[in-house]
């Protein structure tokens, strides 16, 4: 239960307050609703550890800006406005910090100043780490002269789904989706780390999909701590030879992939690694 007067177990900052739960604001002819020109990023707080907060601002003020918005605060602000959302919870509670910035105006291309700035926070526990299931996708990422691929757009998701839809409908949890020459891209909304003979291997960043927060600070952990990172291409036949496949996405941090196709597998030592390092950060983020 949130505390400091709020009810339930979300806030969120609109028309510049603090309001209980999620609030109905969009309008039908906003543009953000109408032509899809939303932006958004995500966030962790874990018991009030907040790792890479201002990393997520930061991208969602450019996200915005390869949508043609202007944000009316600058990614100091929004942090400290997360951080005040934050404030309004247990101590102890895990949360999901999602800002998101959409324009009211404009026709086809939204009006930068109409730009409007939303801040969700809500209770969100961090999954267990029991591993999920993978196949590959029939549905590739765009290329970026196709769509947006340098923002955290709400327009890219309906793909995510359709791949999602599609794995979920043979059995599995979620999709690999490749990119538009056919090597590997991610899994369809987590950034996809391999590992062979003691090495990590990752699909180097094309533009085809976002260089997660996740993924960036894992790839340096991982570094500073001696284990060898590949970032280059990846074909997907690579994939049903790999020691260890696993994920980073700001939703669920680190976790193991334990199936991949009809491939069963168990999270190794370099997955377990990444993951204590990265949690070992998390903590330094209060």
């Amino acid at each position: 239960m949130a505390k400091s007067g709020a009810v339930g177990d979300a806030v969120t900052f609109a028309d510049g307050v603090w309001q209980d739960g999620s609030p109905a604001l969009i309008k039908p002819r906003d543009h953000g609703f109408w032509l899809a020109s939303a932006v958004f990023d995500g966030a962790r707080s874990l018991a009030g550890a907040v790792p890479d907060l201002d990393r997520h601002c930061q991208r969602l003020i450019r996200s915005a800006e390869v949508m043609g918005l202007k944000s009316p605060l600058g990614a100091d602000e929004i942090i400290a406005l997360s951080l005040e959302g934050i404030a309004k919870f247990p101590s102890d509670a895990e949360l999901y910090i999602c800002p998101m910035l959409y324009p009211t105006g404009g026709f086809i291309t939204p009006e930068p100043a109409s730009t409007e700035l939303i801040i969700h926070v809500g209770e969100s526990p961090l999954p267990a780490p029991d591993g999920f299931s993978a196949c590959v996708s029939s549905f590739r990422r765009p290329a970026p002269d196709m769509a947006p691929t340098e923002a955290k757009a709400s327009c890219l998701y309906p793909n995510v789904a359709r791949g999602v839809n599609e794995a979920n409908a043979k059995g599995f949890d979620t999709g690999v989706t490749l990119d538009p020459l056919g090597n590997v891209a991610e899994f369809s909304y987590a950034n996809l780390f391999m590992t062979q003979d003691g090495a990590v291997h990752t699909p180097a960043i094309n533009g085809t999909f976002l260089n997660g927060v996740t993924r960036q600070r894992v790839i340096q952990l991982l570094k500073d701590d001696g284990v060898e990172v590949h970032e280059r291409a990846i074909a997907p036949g690579e994939l049903a030879s790999a020691d260890e496949l696993f994920a980073t996405g700001n939703y669920a941090k680190v976790m193991p992939c334990t199936r991949y196709e009809e491939r069963n597998l168990q999270p190794g030592p370099l997955y377990n690694r990444a993951r204590e390092l990265y949690f070992k950060y998390a903590e330094t983020c209060r």
